[in-house]
């Protein structure tokens, strides 16, 4: 090969070289810009939010912060939440039932109960205008349950025992290293009974039933979405053709596509959340399950719980 064909060749490398960096830095740049749009929320066209609360419902300070984030946003035009949850800690209930209210303060909210949502599940399904149901969906489960556990019987066993001196005789009760006192029993319980008793108000307000048919629904029952129907629990039975019914009464046009609104990554990077679902939509990878896996996270609820048949895993 002559010198000149061996200068063409190489001038021909460095060129493909060129566009090959250049094509790369162009898809990272894309990438990162479609990433952080997706994560600022700013949706270029009107469209319905959809967020997903599902598992054990705790104080969720990103949840809070993405649902502030919808309520902000004049190109989101209604909000369906998709609960899929046995319920969970009676303060997270709580503080999701507010921020789902500011939401309907400004639009449409559809309450979307899917398998299973209740107790404190059930409880921000009432913060939507309207609560969907499937047929065999379970709900209810209104009330409260403040649990404790007792290690008495077994430090004796082993010969352990624990002393303690304290400034009252309720301070840190009560203890799982002795039995309660009725004066403990009792302090417990008024403060079970009066969460239990907001939780109906809560109910019987939104729901807009009379105190005494919500305090007959709320011995901790259970109820498929038929039943819930039928004792006035949820509004109407279907899937995402009665939400789009319902947001056509509200005057939500029918022809705005679906947005989900989905967690920043708990890395703290919300490029790299962003740019995951990216990979989901582009390639088909879904690593949400194997991140989970790696995370191993424990669950631990404290205070006062309204759930229902919490997984004991």
């Amino acid at each position: 090969m002559d010198q000149s064909a061996i200068a063409d060749r190489r001038q021909l490398r460095r060129k493909l070289t060129f566009w090959r960096v250049a094509a790369i830095l162009i898809a990272l740049i894309a990438l990162f810009a479609a990433a952080s749009w997706k994560w600022s929320g700013s949706q270029p066209v009107d469209h319905i939010a959809r967020v997903k609360i599902s598992g054990i419902i705790q104080d969720d300070s990103e949840l809070l912060e993405r649902l502030d984030r919808i309520a902000r946003n004049d190109r989101v035009k209604a909000l369906v939440v998709t609960i899929s949850s046995p319920g969970g800690t009676t303060y997270g209930g709580e503080v999701l039932f507010k921020a789902l209210r500011k939401v309907a303060e400004k639009k449409p909210v559809v309450s979307d109960v899917r398998t299973l949502a209740a107790s404190a599940g059930y409880m921000i399904a009432t913060a939507g205008d309207t609560i969907i149901a499937g047929e065999s969906s379970i709900t209810g489960s209104i009330g409260v349950i403040f649990q404790y556990p007792q290690m008495k019987d077994l430090m004796d066993k082993l010969g352990v025992s624990l002393e303690e001196i304290k400034s009252a005789p309720l301070k840190a009760e009560p203890s799982p290293f002795h039995p309660a006192s009725e004066e403990a029993k009792t302090m417990i319980r008024s403060m079970v009974m009066d969460s239990y008793d907001w939780f109906v108000d809560l109910v019987a307000e939104r729901r807009k039933l009379p105190r005494d048919e919500v305090l007959r629904l709320a011995d901790g029952s259970i109820f498929t979405g038929r039943q819930a129907l039928a004792v006035k629990l949820v509004d109407r039975l279907g899937g995402p053709e009665a939400i789009r019914a319902y947001l056509d009464e509200r005057k939500v046009a029918a022809d705005l596509p679906f947005v989900d609104y989905e967690p920043t990554n708990r890395s703290g990077f919300p490029f790299f959340g962003s740019a995951q679902e990216l990979a989901r939509s582009l390639l088909g990878l879904d690593l949400a399950p194997t991140l989970e896996k790696l995370a191993g996270q424990k669950l631990f609820l404290d205070g006062l719980v309204s759930v229902w048949q919490v997984d004991r895993d």
